[in-house]
């Protein structure tokens, strides 16, 4: 899906679809993450405003959410499971690996936009780690070999 450029005015007609509604900052956020692909810093202060909160409890809410990202994800994007269940299982290695592989650090996305890759703390798949999820589809029982072959071939 192709986002729109972040624009101040689109920004706050955005947040004021939400403003009225109980509990509607999360709603808003999300929104403003589907239509410019991230919550731009620059829409904090427009939401503590909207809102009537401080800059602080809007952040604390955007921090609080993994989902949540301040600048747009690339157009692949990869999770590694850091959990102590895939940890075990080697899941630091295959970090290594999938970094040295796409020349990315876990949290950031590739210059060409091709790429994002992150680390979360679970995909719910415990019982057969290392997990990575590759744009929502989860992967398990993930070696260094099988990560070339999801990214080559898909599987």
């Amino acid at each position: 899906m192709a986002h729109q450029k972040w624009d101040k005015e689109t920004a706050k007609s955005l947040i004021q679809k939400y403003s009225s509604l109980q509990g509607g900052l999360l709603e808003c956020m999300h929104g403003l993450q589907h239509h410019f692909g991230c919550v731009a810093p620059e829409s904090m202060d427009l939401m503590a405003s909207a809102f009537n909160l401080s800059r602080a409890e809007v952040h604390g809410v955007f921090s609080f959410y993994h989902d949540f990202r301040s600048s747009p994800a690339g157009h692949k994007i990869i999770q590694i499971c850091r959990a102590e269940a895939c940890q075990a299982m080697g899941s630091r290695g295959l970090t290594a690996h999938v970094q040295d592989l796409l020349g990315l650090k876990l949290g950031e996305t590739s210059e060409n936009g091709n790429f994002t890759l992150e680390s979360v703390y679970c995909l719910g798949n415990c019982a057969l780690p290392p997990n990575v999820s590759v744009d929502g589809k989860l992967y398990a029982r993930v070696s260094p070999e099988k990560f070339n072959k999801i990214m080559t071939e898909g599987a």
